[in-house]
């Protein structure tokens, strides 16, 4: 999901461990105050697309195994537990198994969003019979984040091993793609939003496609609309075990009007928009080693054979365009081309939020890595998911499911096409 800071967009370096307790933090052993994100689960709509798709019933589940438990490795144990099976329901109801628990539609990603909240509130706010630290709280609250988003559950197959005489000489096999999306933002506009980075990470994980070099398997994770998750690593501990393994990586965010826009260049610059929490940042990205901090890094997923494809009724763009500070110069400067050198980025072809830093993050990793010229890799914007005309109170209609089917199946011949190009 990303977002440009002046239009609506999502989201949507060595290794930083650990998220830190919420601006909420309590004092010793006492239980924090809910954040502004989950005091949001108060209002209607939340809880309407919780009861729809029947993911009301888990923050319950998760809140009596909490009650249950005689210690912190028992609360640790149900909140893995709870948020793995979280994850996966999720998944399933997007990919078509099981029950539908409602009427809502199964591509929705808004329940697991929702029902996330919902059991991070519950830990947030749990008052156990047994001391419980402030740093033990934060580490289950790290824990059911990660297990949620299936940032713990991505699993590729053993490549093969190769043997002489094969077709395979190299024994690559199945090829592994890497996709990332958002959680829901802009929540106070409009509180019924919905992610299509988010619902593509739903449907397309541990799927399979086929590309003429044969066949490709993708697994995905979900990232906050956090800075502060962001300033604490999330996106190297995440994406640093598989960047080696895999064959091609994107991460995925909202974007603009109609289009996709393939990112061709990523800046290092936070612009202050307001994230899911109604905090602003703004300055450099936060990353380990600044002293060789690069103001820009560029996609190297094929930009070109993707804009040329068919690949859906949306256009695709190789977008090029980079605000900057040029050398020399003191106000910025927006550049078609990209950036110019010695110049200071001020925002990158996808804005200056969360999607420009997700992408910024995972391509530097990429780099200090020693991959960027050989895995392909980088950001894909998708169109802004948008309601049927007229509707501003229903939290679905069938113009706003038909988009986001659309952008989630053309996402998906996206990736084909990237896979057969790299």
């Amino acid at each position: 999901m990303n977002l440009i800071r002046v239009r609506l967009g999502v989201l949507g370096l060595a290794l930083l461990t650990g998220l830190t307790p919420t601006p909420a933090a309590s004092a010793a052993g006492t239980a924090p105050s809910p954040t502004v994100e989950e005091q949001r689960l108060d209002r209607a709509v939340p809880r309407e697309i919780l009861r729809r798709s029947g993911f009301d019933t888990l923050a319950p589940r998760l809140a009596r195994a909490l009650d249950g438990a005689r210690s912190y490795g028992e609360a640790r144990r149900a909140v893995a537990r709870e948020g793995g099976a979280l994850w996966r329901r999720a998944v399933d109801r997007a990919q078509g198994r099981g029950p539908a628990g409602g009427d809502l539609s199964r591509d929705d990603d808004r329940p697991l969003y929702w029902a996330r909240l919902a059991m991070t509130r519950d830990v947030r706010t749990w008052e156990p019979e047994f001391a419980l630290a402030d740093g033990q709280r934060a580490a289950l609250l790290d824990e059911l984040e990660r297990t949620s988003r299936g940032q713990t559950s991505i699993r590729f197959p053993a490549r093969p091993q190769p043997s002489a005489g094969t077709a395979d000489p190299e024994g690559k096999g199945l090829k592994r793609i890497l996709l990332t999306g958002f959680d829901p933002f802009t929540l106070d506009r409009d509180i019924r939003i919905s992610n299509p980075s988010g619902a593509t990470a739903l449907a397309l994980d541990g799927t399979v496609v086929e590309t003429a070099d044969g066949p490709a398997r993708i697994e995905t994770a979900v990232f906050p609309v956090r800075w502060r998750d962001f300033t604490d690593g999330t996106v190297e501990r995440a994406l640093r075990p598989y960047l080696t393994r895999v064959d091609l990586f994107t991460t995925v965010s909202q974007g603009r009007v109609g289009r996709f826009d393939i990112e061709r260049t990523n800046g290092a610059w936070r612009g202050g928009f307001g994230d899911n929490e109604n905090t602003g940042r703004t300055g450099t990205i936060p990353i380990t080693d600044p002293a060789s901090q690069p103001q820009w890094t560029t996609t190297t997923l094929p930009h070109r054979a993707i804009a040329a494809a068919q690949t859906g009724r949306f256009p695709v763009y190789d977008n090029t365009a980079v605000t900057e500070i040029p050398a020399g110069g003191t106000e910025p400067v927006v550049r078609p081309d990209g950036p110019t050198p010695g110049s200071a980025a001020r925002a990158g072809g996808g804005g200056d939020y969360l999607s420009n830093e997700i992408a910024y993050r995972a391509t530097l990793l990429r780099d200090r890595l020693g991959l960027g010229g050989t895995l392909p890799g980088g950001h894909v914007h998708t169109p802004v998911l948008q309601f049927g005309a007229g509707n501003t109170t229903e939290v679905t209609d069938p113009e706003f499911t038909r988009n986001r089917l659309d952008i989630i199946a053309q996402v998906k011949r996206i990736l084909t096409v990237a896979a057969e190009g790299s």
